[in-house]
């Protein structure tokens, strides 16, 4: 009996040790605790801290969609040849753009450190004409009009501390004075060039009184600083409830030449407001046919036609849904434009715009000779009419 028991209690105690290993095989470790990301309200809606970080991001961006119709001269619609008998004919402009945005902000001693980031994606069809800008495009494009990829841009990448602004934006001639209205095709009469590199110093006295003064490299064949001189904008606004006073002015390094524009913004009532802009530069190193032909001639800044330009418009808001937007446009040389469109959202961060465009080319007749030459919207005519229908998702 004693054996017996023995070699009970042995087994006994052999299966209460396997029991326990087999237990311990399968134990699984508590999971840590997860790191969820955490809202950052700092800096506006959409932000959240970096994880592992002080540094709020944030990331949005719109999808588009245009649909063009009309003449070329509002390049709205389209122009490409028949594939049967080569014959020339109007079809639809269309472009599908993605554009992706991120913001970044984080709090230091010397101020507010800030990035801004914009890039687009487009696809859509073109002019099937030969392009100066794109000599390697193939013969047998020119009698179409293909659509395809197109470009893709870089529109803004700068850093911000406090009030030091550097990078690439658009020029403080335009971006610190204000776009010309809530229209889609605000440049029939153009107001400036955009693209450039800056070092650029924003000031804002906190009581409505604001300046920058901006060092820019322009961007183009005509428009990039030839030196060491870069170009130079200066700007100083007022700004209540009631609207704002802005001016702006510019000095053109490599044609040394000074263009400038005051703007008067007036908040009638919740629904109406209105804008005006003015626009005067000089023009004696200046040339207009060259600037006709591609080559040249207008500068970076002073780009409408003759010393003097206007811009004026405004927006009613018929509803949190709906309003309407109309600008009107002219210059000394006799190029006028005419721009309207309603924008309605559908659902929140969904806008479908319709708009109509008008231009009047005043200065064909008295440029170089040749029924070639085009006026700013690409119209080899006087008058040209069209129109466009946009959806916009925006994130």
């Amino acid at each position: 009996m004693n054996i017996k028991s023995l070699l009970l209690g042995s087994a006994a105690a052999l299966i209460a040790v396997s029991g326990a290993r087999a237990a311990d095989a399968v134990t699984v470790a508590e999971p840590e605790p997860a790191e969820y990301v955490k809202i950052c309200d700092v800096y506006g809606s959409g932000y959240f801290y970096i994880p592992g970080t002080e540094t709020c991001l944030r990331i949005g961006g719109y999808v588009r969609y245009d649909i063009g119709v009309g003449d070329v001269g509002s390049f709205d619609g389209a122009k490409s040849f028949d594939h049967e008998d080569g014959d020339e004919q109007s079809t639809f402009y269309k472009n599908t753009r993605f554009t992706l945005k991120t913001w970044t902000g984080q709090e230091t001693e010397l101020g507010t450190l800030k990035t801004y980031t914009e890039t687009r994606f487009n696809f859509g069809n073109r002019n099937g004409y030969p392009s100066a800008d794109d000599p390697t495009t193939a013969a047998d494009e020119f009698n179409s009009n293909p659509a395809g990829n197109k470009n893709v841009s870089l529109n803004f990448a700068w850093i911000q501390l406090g009030g030091l602004r550097v990078g690439k934006d658009e020029s403080a001639f335009d971006t610190f004075i204000g776009y010309a209205g809530n229209v889609i095709q605000d440049t029939i009469v153009p107001y400036g060039d955009f693209d450039t590199n800056v070092v650029q110093y924003y000031f804002d006295a906190g009581n409505g009184f604001s300046a920058v003064v901006s060092l820019e490299e322009g961007s183009g064949v005509v428009g990039t600083i030839d030196s060491y001189v870069p170009h130079v904008v200066g700007g100083v606004k007022w700004t209540q409830g009631w609207g704002a006073i802005t001016g702006v002015v510019a000095y053109d390094s490599n044609y040394e030449e000074v263009a400038g524009k005051v703007r008067l913004d007036v908040n009638v009532t919740n629904e109406l407001s209105l804008f005006g802009m003015f626009g005067y530069g000089s023009d004696d190193n200046l040339n207009d046919p060259t600037y006709a032909i591609g080559a040249g001639g207008r500068g970076f800044y002073k780009i409408w036609g003759g010393n003097w330009a206007f811009w004026a418009g405004g927006t009613y808001k018929f509803n949190e849904k709906t309003s309407f937007n109309l600008q009107v446009s002219g210059d000394e040389d006799k190029n006028y434009g005419v721009a309207a469109n309603v924008a309605y959202d559908i659902v929140p961060g969904f806008t479908v715009t319709a708009e109509v465009d008008w231009d009047h080319f005043g200065k064909f007749d008295d440029w170089v000779s040749g029924a070639d030459v085009v006026n700013f919207t690409g119209a080899d005519k006087k008058n040209s009419v069209g129109g466009l229908l946009r959806f916009q998702r925006s994130f």
